[in-house]
């Protein structure tokens, strides 16, 4: 399955507006996760700590007790990124060696990602920051383009609690 099931589409578009609002008013956008029950209606606001790999794996250790005290269903992940563009993607680890980091790279772009987690996989999104005509501040991004990933690694995923802890998470919809 690629397409977000319309259960989490109805919680994450209104998220991904305010962001959107947030950029056009010349905001930044804190990193923040979103921890959602869908059975209960409770989506709770987690501020992700991203100054130093402690502070992330604080932040992850955060949402990850939050998603087994609510029962969490999904996860919704927004924040502001250094990314790569599509042809320098599979070069990243030459940049990383190269720069020390994206962000310092000739070929960084600034965009924001989105990430959501739930049983049936994740979903993640990249949209590239341009500026709101001449403003300095203001940014706007396209509608993001959700990419449906089965497997995947990091310190922002496999967050949600297992319900069955004999099969482990589901990642497939039945």
């Amino acid at each position: 399955m690629s397409v977000i099931p319309s259960a989490y589409l109805g919680i994450i578009e209104p998220l991904i507006e305010v962001s959107r609002g947030l950029l056009e008013q010349g905001e930044s956008l804190a990193p923040i996760a979103f921890v959602g029950n869908l059975t209960t209606g409770a989506t709770i606001p987690v501020l992700l700590r991203t100054g130093s790999n402690r502070e992330k794996d604080e932040s992850a250790a955060a949402i990850r007790q939050l998603a087994a005290l609510h029962e969490a269903d999904f996860i919704f992940t927004i924040m502001e990124a250094w990314t790569l563009p599509p042809d320098k993607a599979r070069q990243f680890e030459v940049i990383i060696e190269r720069y020390g980091s994206i962000g310092a790279s000739p070929y960084a772009v600034d965009s924001v990602t989105f990430g959501l987690e739930t049983r049936h996989g994740l979903w993640m999104a990249q949209a590239p920051l341009k500026p709101k005509g001449l403003s300095k501040k203001k940014r706007i991004f396209v509608l993001p383009d959700f990419q449906h990933f089965t497997d995947v690694q990091g310190r922002f995923v496999d967050l949600l609690p297992n319900k069955d802890p004999i099969q482990g998470p589901s990642r497939a919809l039945h």
